[in-house]
């Protein structure tokens, strides 16, 4: 399957930075996975973004998005590897992504009603998908 990570900044903190990597290096061993990282001046920049990923289908990170447990992201990524089509994921700034970018999205993703640190937003998301994706293969990871 092809991922496509596409966030606003980079992880900053020293924690989120160990996080990120450890978990976008499991994850490349399950997928083909992209990274782009958009300079924050482009955090309120909706064309930029939709040309960033364009011609994918958009999950975008929103709070008021669709609540989904491991097992039925697990089936997401199943659905969508049988589409064959890169799926991007996006990760707006600290005050979120755009309004048309939110209105441009294939689906809306939350993590809950809680707001999250932009850089551990950055991880839980990588490894939500690595958990989703060793549920897909049988792994023991989840439990």
């Amino acid at each position: 399957m092809k991922l496509h990570i596409i966030t606003i900044g980079k992880p900053k903190l020293a924690y989120a930075q160990m996080g990120w990597d450890e978990y976008l290096t499991r994850l490349k061993r399950m997928h083909t996975v992209r990274i782009t990282q958009l300079s924050d001046k482009y955090a309120y920049d909706a064309d930029k973004i939709l040309d960033t990923s364009a011609d994918t289908y958009r999950v975008v990170l929103d709070i008021q998005g669709q609540l989904l447990s491991s097992e039925e992201l697990a089936d997401f990524l199943r659905d969508q590897t049988v589409q064959a089509r890169e799926v991007s994921f996006l990760i707006g700034g600290p005050e979120g992504l755009p309004r048309e970018v939110r209105e441009r999205a294939d689906l809306k993703l939350s993590f809950g009603r809680i707001t999250l640190p932009h850089d551990l937003a950055m991880v839980t998301l990588l490894e939500t998908l690595y958990r989703s994706s060793t549920i897909n293969l049988g792994l023991p990871y989840h439990k």
